[in-house]
């Protein structure tokens, strides 16, 4: 990939985390991106995110905490 394909693709991820949360900064936005990947992911391959949960419990953990705190940004962000 080119650099200047990236540039453009973490300009369009800023741009989403501060319509999505209100803010942006440089952690709000990895969150945001490491969420999309793997809610793409879950969505489009379901026995891929299972095989994932079951092989580290641990993460799939961390990223229940990561879903929950994004989801509670969003709805604090709406309802400014």
């Amino acid at each position: 990939m080119d650099d200047k394909l990236k540039q453009q693709l973490d300009g369009l991820l800023e741009k989403y985390t501060e319509l999505l949360l209100g803010v942006e900064d440089e952690s709000l936005k990895e969150k945001v991106k490491a969420w999309a990947l793997y809610t793409h992911i879950s969505k489009s391959m379901p026995p891929l995110a299972k095989h994932w949960n079951e092989q580290y419990p641990d993460a799939k953990e961390k990223m229940k905490e990561l879903v929950t705190e994004i989801q509670t940004l969003n709805k604090e962000h709406r309802n400014k």
